[in-house]
């Protein structure tokens, strides 16, 4: 048997690459829209990527399921959960096979046991994998997808929180703690094998270790403690409160993944462009240039109008995704060409599909005023004094609802960078902004869509940590 987890950092995601040596098939779980690095793990390995295997329809980021399937591979996905639940992009496919609880399949002499897990998503299934061809007549594995990571449990408001089903996060949380309690009856040693590591939105406390086992997560996972010793109303309380905002591409996918995504097939690495190429479209409401360089304030310093800003060496996929739409044209600037194909295809697996290129940061250089734009900056001390000047002023903190709520500048709005595009709208108009958050990176990049708005804006660039114990509430 052969297994290796495949980890992309940008999304805090894992798949997970399966083969049957003895009779060289392999199957991927959970992958990403850029197939081809699934299919050279496999032939380097000597095997076939012959299936695609998926735990649930994911939000927050688009599956590759579709992409293999138009070269071949044979499709296993889950048909719990109501009508409402399925994958409408595969139902015709003459290679689909729909899971129920209990249902198994073989890759090989791998065998894939369902097991289905709601609470995540109604739909969702875990995978028991055994080693028949090794002579294990047990699971070695368990592939927990979003229901059980390291040190955490999938999060049940998803659907409420980012696609906008409301009241389905308490009875998801409900649901969470029924499944989780299945794992009672599971044998410790089982390799726990989840979808995603620390950084991810899909929970709280993500561990960063990559993988765990059953007994350990038992022992020492308290959410799932919290199940196992029957504490249902302290489990619904502790696994809805303090979730982070998650980025508003969120909403997107879940539909572009139930309904199909745009097959990609060869993409070409995005083309260099010139500078007048771009400035002679930064009027066009759906052209959106997104500058990606690490020192935010150069960006606050100069920039083209309009643009929106998403450090390419930090949350680039969380930050674009926050603020870009779908059907969005992009232009990226960069500091390094050589950035510019895996900053698109950072893009592409969120679901931005329209990149038209690239532009060099130092050709900024040559742009004239008229093209060119700034957000004044400054630092907490000097608030104070500016808010005294300007009493209609509003201050935004950009921070998760959970930093706010440990401490926060008195009559400060609390508005989640992830969430702002969605809600900016709740703002005063015509009234100066004031955008802060605990370092200043979050809040240049908020600050960079309240610019593109027409809104005067001001960058408190400087730690939370330089606040006056007079402004705090």
């Amino acid at each position: 048997m052969f297994l290796r987890q495949v980890y992309d950092s940008h999304l805090a995601q894992y798949a997970y690459v399966i083969g049957c040596q003895k009779t060289g098939e392999a199957v991927v779980i959970d992958p990403l829209r850029d197939v081809a690095q699934y299919r050279e793990i496999a032939e380097g390995e000597g095997l076939k990527l012959s299936a695609v295997v998926e735990t649930h329809i994911h939000a927050d980021f688009v599956s590759g399921a579709r992409e293999l399937a138009a070269q071949g591979a044979a499709v296993y996905v889950s048909a719990e959960g109501g009508a409402d639940w399925q994958s409408e992009w595969a139902k015709d496919l003459p290679t689909l096979h729909l899971l129920r609880d209990g249902d198994s399949f073989s890759i090989g002499k791998i065998k894939l046991q369902a097991m289905h897990t709601p609470g995540h998503t109604p739909e969702h299934l875990c995978y028991l994998v055994t080693d028949e061809g090794g002579g294990a007549d047990e699971a070695m594995a368990l592939i927990s997808g979003d229901f059980l990571f390291v040190g955490d449990v999938g999060r049940p408001d998803l659907l409420e929180q980012a696609a906008g089903f409301a009241g389905t996060q308490e009875a998801g949380a409900r649901q969470l703690y029924q499944s989780l309690r299945k794992l009672e009856f599971l044998p410790d040693h089982l390799q726990v094998l989840p979808a995603h590591g620390a950084g991810s939105a899909c929970g709280k406390s993500l561990g960063s270790v990559p993988t765990s086992t059953l007994g350990y997560e038992k022992r020492f996972n308290r959410p799932l403690r919290l199940a196992l010793e029957g504490k249902e109303e302290d489990f619904v309380a502790y696994i809805l409160d303090g979730q982070p905002e998650p980025p508003l591409y969120f909403a997107n996918m879940k539909k572009v993944n139930k309904m199909g995504p745009a097959v990609l097939g060869e993409v070409a690495t995005p083309d260099e462009l010139q500078l007048t190429q771009v400035t002679a479209r930064l009027k066009e409401p759906d052209f959106v240039v997104v500058d990606t360089r690490s020192d935010r304030e150069a960006f606050a310093a100069s920039h083209l109008k309009g643009s929106l800003y998403a450090p390419a060496k930090s949350d680039f996929s969380g930050f674009a995704g926050s603020y870009l739409m779908p059907d969005e044209k992009v232009v990226m600037v960069v500091e390094d060409g050589q950035e510019a194909d895996n900053l698109s295809k950072q893009l592409r697996r969120i679901g931005i599909d329209h990149v038209l290129g690239w532009l060099p940061a130092e050709s900024l250089t040559k742009a004239g005023s008229n093209d060119l734009a700034r957000i004044d900056t400054v630092k907490f001390a000097e608030v104070e004094d500016y808010l005294n000047t300007h009493d209609d002023a509003t201050v935004v903190d950009v921070r998760r609802a959970g930093e706010y709520a440990e401490d926060h500048v008195k009559g400060a709005v609390n508005m989640a960078h992830t969430r702002l595009r969605a809600r900016s709208n709740e703002l005063p108009v015509d009234v100066p902004v004031v955008v802060h958050c605990q370092s200043g990176n979050r809040a240049a990049v908020a600050a960079a869509w309240l610019s593109r708005e027409g809104r005067e804006v001001l960058l408190v660039n400087d730690s939370f940590a330089h606040v006056a114990d007079a402004m705090l509430a």
